[in-house]
């Protein structure tokens, strides 16, 4: 039975990765979830005109046919601060504002980024992995690479890029960084060229937003040109990164390793990459903290009674 006295409120799905984002807006609103229809497009048809509001995480995004269906649709919350399964141009187009959550998990995931730096380029996981195996009887950990004073090459100066920079610069890391256009205030070397940036640093850094305009932007010619001495680290998307290439990298030793937090088919992970001990490989866990996750809940919510109250989002992302 619907509650007539409450905003309705409609879920693409569960929102796993908090799940108390979605007690606290089922209380608070009238709330169902999309994925709990057997026939999804039925229930829009005979009930979806009746929700303004729709909240999407990265598992079930909201394409444009979704967003097309929705006929009473005004606004979309997103938890988390990368909105590529949002069609937001199909949304734009049908008067529909977005929201996602940035800055928040900017601290989390520059962490994070930075640990897996570490990681890959000292080959932690590797030698503690060789620990386990006993094989520090037989004797010595291969000899690694230094971090403090190595040049590192980000690819997206954003809010996480930036964040990224800042601790890098505690370990008197030389940056540049690549982006599309130069970013205002910022000291650090812009390259014109990705393929560039990658001949010159000794890490690069992917931090560039998902999507079809930066699929495959971390392109064969750019895992050449890092060379066999370099390493390669993705916090973005996995989408962003030519995993074929990747794996053809490693296995003719191009490059040095990898450190990669997402990946182009999750959960899937690449066998090949499994294979080899100079690849870091985690679970998409760069925000994944109590605090982080808390903190977009606490924002999507907000996003929610904003537009509820006043008609506007916190948080709106460029139409």
């Amino acid at each position: 039975m619907t509650n007539t006295h409450r905003p309705a409120l409609l879920l693409t799905g569960h929102i796993t990765p908090h799940p108390p984002l979605e007690a606290q807006l089922m209380a608070a609103f009238d709330c169902h979830v999309l994925a709990d229809e057997a026939d999804p497009a039925a229930f829009i048809a005979r009930e979806g005109s009746r929700y303004p509001v729709l909240v999407t995480s990265g598992k079930n995004g909201a394409n444009a046919e979704l967003i097309a269906s929705l006929k009473g649709l005004k606004a979309i919350a997103h938890f988390g601060v990368g909105y590529d399964n949002v069609d937001v141009a199909a949304a734009s187009k049908q008067g529909v504002v977005v929201s996602n959550t940035p800055d928040v998990l900017n601290d989390c995931v520059a962490d994070l980024a930075m640990g897996l730096l570490i990681d890959t380029v000292r080959g932690l996981s590797a030698s503690e992995r060789f620990v386990r195996r006993g094989d520090w009887l037989k004797g010595n950990f291969r000899l690694t690479s230094r971090v403090s004073g190595k040049k590192l090459g980000i690819a997206g100066l954003g809010r996480i890029g930036r964040t990224i920079a800042k601790r890098a610069s505690g370990f008197d890391m030389d940056i540049r960084y690549y982006s599309r256009n130069p970013v205002a205030g910022v000291t650090f070397q812009h390259e014109k060229s990705l393929v560039e940036l990658a001949k010159w640093c000794d890490v690069l850094m992917v931090v560039v937003s998902g999507g079809p305009a930066t699929k495959h932007l971390v392109s064969a010619e750019v895992i050449e040109a890092l060379g066999p001495q370099s390493f390669l680290v993705n916090v973005s998307r996995g989408s962003v990164v030519d995993e074929e290439a990747l794996i053809r990298a490693l296995k003719d030793k191009q490059i040095a390793g990898a450190g990669l937090d997402v990946f182009a088919d999750e959960p899937r992970v690449p066998a090949a990459l499994m294979e080899f001990d100079n690849v870091v490989l985690l679970p998409h866990m760069a925000s994944g903290t109590h605090e982080t996750r808390k903190a977009m809940g606490d924002l999507v919510f907000a996003n929610v009674q904003s537009f509820f109250e006043t008609g506007k989002l916190v948080t709106p992302v460029p139409a």
